[in-house]
């Protein structure tokens, strides 16, 4: 019966094989040529073993006396050709010190059974079954780190070959390196977009779908910014560039990728420190498990040794002791993790990140630019006594030097080319406003503590919204109500973080109260703070990060302009939009690559989803392993049981971690 196991066994193998080397012919497939080779191997040693056991040792006795190491003889080639790599890397660890590893568990124990098959003329099967389908498994891990890899090289296939460069009315492909700033660009139908720019001819449209996972495409004219990982689908683009390669959004995100695996979780620490003890304390234990039953039967029990049994059940432990599943699913889980992630859109800078945003129970958000969007717009001008066109043209002028939002409304609203040489003393007061000379007045735009400040008597705007107060050489010159438009999807958002399990959710803003509270009161965010300079927000979030609860994580999402310092204050920090944002790469753990606040429940998801898997296969691996282990030491399981306890468990870790890459329906 269990001959008929056996075979059938290396029969499924060698069938497995067939099939898969027939997959791996195809170029979707994604199969190496190194995983090819290695199933090359599989199936000419599964083959062979089956032609040895369906001989039987019979044949083999007709030989007379040399028939015996004949047999050993085909079963030794058997045996190298699915170990000898095996074999070769134990070897090296002993060499380099370091000896205990998984390479030198699978030599010591199959040399070690060998040994005994030998000294016993007995079966060669066990050992050889035992590497054959330990590099089954290895095959399978091997195949599952590559998928998992290709989905970050998806990601990758943003980075451009080459720009095309105009000379002498000629196209030229050169290295993205060497185009200076300020050159232009020529981008054809179908090329990645190498470079940030800005457009300065035709008109085309651009699918962002590598850089934020969706495939909703984005139009692009002159005078539009453009960045860098958009591939171009219709017209002929020039471009005018703003960065050099290195520093352009496609090679800040590339960089953030390629680095985000030597950012380890305590998981992973965890099991590298797990092994580091326990495989030199199996060994160890192997060793007094072969030693020291036969001396107590010999000294204190006066019964045979049994030395045979005794060595067999120690090399059947090393087998079943193997820690592969566990330092090998760990890593992999967090790895299809960040890949699932990149696919949605969603960059961790690395597995610690993806694990702390699992833990996340309070989340922090800036106003604009995250929950409304960032669009603001000139709705009311009220108490003006001169001509509104006018005052919108004094308040443009003054906000001239400023990139933030409301500035840019301003001068949308002015609808006029801004005349730099009528600007002059220009002074930014952070969380006020600005002062600035404009055609030799002095003008004031900015909020009631700018007019405070300056001692100009303000009149209240009862309109929500943004109100700037204007003065004009020191007279109170009226208002204007700018409001900016909440996101169509910010109350979901906030709804599904809820669902998500986010206790509390936190909006920091440097909006006046009403206008906050309205907002907040719209979308069903339970606290709310308003009026906060920059320092101040920092302030509220190490507040909110001492009356969180011990174990749980606090999230700051910002929109990347201002917001570096809390993004790094905070347990992790969450930039959205950054498909712009040089800032926002830089400072936050998780960047989500487009403005949708839907993605930051997604990217909660996807991380408790690969936190579930890695703590399914910890326990599943040690549980089984522990069981097993017991089994062997007791005499009840043989080495076939320990394969299948190391090998199986390994497979079933391996493709449970693959589950981390499906992030669709979470």
């Amino acid at each position: 019966m269990q001959e008929m196991i056996e075979s059938g066994l290396l029969i499924v193998v060698a069938v497995l094989s067939v099939i898969l080397l027939l997959i791996g012919q195809r170029p979707s497939s994604g199969m190496t040529k190194r995983q090819k080779i290695m199933l090359g191997r599989i199936l000419t040693a599964t083959v062979l073993l089956l032609a040895l056991q369906t001989l039987g040792s019979s044949v083999f006795d007709q030989l007379g006396a040399a028939g015996r190491w004949v047999r050993l003889a085909l079963y030794l080639v058997d045996y190298l050709i699915i170990g000898y790599d095996i074999l070769r890397k134990a070897f090296k660890g002993i060499r380099n010190g370091q000896v205990f590893d998984e390479n030198f568990l699978m030599a010591v124990a199959t040399i070690g059974a060998l040994a005994l098959a030998v000294y016993e003329n007995g079966d060669y099967l066990e050992s050889i079954a035992v590497m054959l389908f330990y590099q089954v498994g290895e095959w399978f891990q091997s195949y599952a780190v590559g998928r998992s890899r290709r989905n970050i090289s998806d990601l990758m296939d943003i980075r451009p070959d080459y720009a095309n460069i105009e000379r002498d009315g000629k196209l030229e492909q050169v290295d993205p390196d060497e185009v200076e700033i300020g050159s232009i660009i020529v981008v054809q139908p179908g090329e990645k977009v190498p470079i940030d720019g800005v457009v300065t001819e035709g008109v085309s449209t651009l699918n962002t779908a590598a850089l934020t996972g969706e495939s909703l495409p984005r139009d692009a004219k002159a005078g539009d910014e453009i960045i860098s990982g958009c591939v171009n689908m219709t017209g002929v683009l020039k471009i005018k560039t703003t960065k050099e390669f290195g520093e352009s959004t496609v090679s800040k995100i590339l960089d953030l990728v390629e680095n985000a695996s030597s950012r380890k979780s305590k998981s992973e620490d965890f099991i590298s420190r797990f092994a580091k003890i326990y495989t030199p304390a199996v060994c160890y234990a192997a060793l007094a498990l072969a030693v020291l039953p036969p001396l107590v039967r010999m000294f204190a029990l006066g019964l045979d040794a049994g030395w045979e049994t005794w060595i067999y059940r120690a090399l059947t432990f090393l087998v079943a002791s193997c820690p592969c599943a566990l330092v090998i699913s760990i890593p992999l889980s967090f790895f299809a993790g960040i890949g699932g992630a990149s696919k949605a859109g969603v960059l961790v800078k690395g597995s610690n990140y993806l694990e702390t945003l699992s833990q996340t129970k309070v989340v922090v958000f800036d106003k604009t630019g995250t929950l409304t969007q960032g669009v603001f717009e000139v709705n009311g001008i009220h108490h003006s006594e001169m001509e509104n066109a006018k005052l919108v043209e004094y308040a443009a002028l003054a906000e001239s030097a400023s990139s933030h939002p409301i500035s840019k409304s301003l001068q949308k609203a002015y609808g006029k080319e801004i005349d730099r040489s009528r600007v002059s003393d220009i002074q930014e007061i952070s969380g006020n406003g600005v002062i600035a000379k404009v055609d030799g007045h002095t003008v004031a735009a900015g909020n009631d503590k700018l007019m405070a400040r300056i001692g100009v008597d303000y009149i209240n705007c009862h309109s929500v919204g943004t109100i700037i107060h204007m003065a004009i050489d020191g007279k109170y010159a009226g208002h204007i109500v700018i409001s900016d438009v909440v996101k169509p999807t910010s109350k979901q958002a906030i709804q599904a973080l809820k669902a998500a399990g986010v206790q509390k959710t936190v909006m920091l803003t440097g909006d006046a109260k009403r206008v906050a509270d309205q907002v907040a009161q719209d979308l069903g965010v339970d606290q709310v703070y308003s009026q906060l300079l920059p320092a101040d927000k920092v302030e509220k979030v190490e507040a909110l990060l001492k009356d969180k609860p011990e174990k749980a994580k606090l999230a700051f999402v910002g929109d990347g302009i201002n917001d570096a310092p809390v993004l790094g204050r905070a347990d992790i920090g969450i930039a959205m939009g950054a498909m712009g944002s040089d800032a926002a790469i830089e400072a936050a753990d998780v960047v989500l690559m487009d403005d949708d606040p839907m993605k930051i429940s997604t990217a909660i998801k996807i991380s408790r989803k690969c936190l579930r898997i890695v703590y399914q296969n910890i326990v599943v691996a040690i549980g089984v392993k522990l069981i097993c282990l017991v089994l062997v030491a007791l005499g009840f399981a043989n080495m076939w049981l320990a394969v299948f306890a190391d090998v199986g468990v390994m497979i079933l870790a391996v493709l449970n971690a693959i589950r981390a890459l499906f992030v669709k329906n979470l």
